[in-house]
């Protein structure tokens, strides 16, 4: 069942195009990775999918779909006196929401008394990212949009973000559109990759997408692609 259906979506700031007649679909259940160079439009793609920018074309998601959102990342003030189980309440509260879900929820996504507690300005970079997957995956969300989910972790917590990333998505069957850089977790995670440059350049498997050509195209032979190595 297609859950996402995408067609000539155009956007646009201040008259210059940043995506271009994009027509893409996604699957249920489906791992969609996101790819492409600094400025190619994948963090406008998700804002666009949630109607938070100005867009042409359109955006249709299927009856039901709930929308959790992770951001690359978000300038905490280190003396802002509030903690996740307050932002956790706030969100339940609106939601109506049973603190037994919010219970669930910090269990799944491996949340200690010790991360609920501290204060988001003083949180490292691996506790505020589970902070902000549990705040993403309160209220039962069937779609999870990441943005380059562990852009400022050390190797060690990327991989056990991107590990609770993958668990998650098996155990709630979620649907995941993924930004990243890292071809492998792309390589390991996703069923389908966009590559995108303000356009589709390619849409297909893994094994399709990260071909040499497809990448020199997408990232033109002026740039070297980024391939990290994670030694799995």
């Amino acid at each position: 069942m297609q859950i996402l259906s995408v067609k000539n979506l155009t956007v646009s700031f201040d008259g210059q195009s940043v995506i271009q007649d994009l027509t893409f679909g996604v699957e249920a259940g489906e791992n969609l990775a996101i790819i492409g160079p600094n400025g190619s439009g994948k963090t406008v793609l998700l804002k666009a999918l949630m109607g938070i920018v100005p867009k042409l074309g359109e955006v249709l998601w299927a009856p039901g779909t709930k929308i959790g959102y992770v951001p690359q990342k978000i300038d905490a003030d280190r003396h802002l006196p509030v903690n996740l189980h307050d932002l956790l309440m706030a969100k339940a509260e609106v939601l109506r929401i049973q603190p037994s879900e919010i219970r669930r929820v910090l269990e799944e996504v491996e949340v200690s008394q010790k991360i609920l507690k501290t204060s988001v300005g003083h949180l490292s970079g691996g506790q505020f990212q589970k902070a902000l997957i549990a705040f993403a995956f309160l209220g039962n969300p069937n779609v999870i949009l990441f943005d380059e989910p562990t852009a400022s972790l050390d190797q060690l917590s990327e991989e056990r973000i991107y590990e609770l990333m993958g668990n998650l998505q098996k155990k709630d069957d979620v649907t995941v559109l993924l930004v990243s850089h890292d071809l492998n977790v792309v390589s390991q995670y996703a069923t389908r990759v966009l590559c995108l440059n303000r356009e589709k350049i390619c849409l297909g498997t893994p094994e399709e997408a990260l071909q040499v050509q497809v990448l020199d195209k997408l990232y033109s032979r002026h740039q070297k692609y980024y391939h990290h190595k994670h030694g799995h």
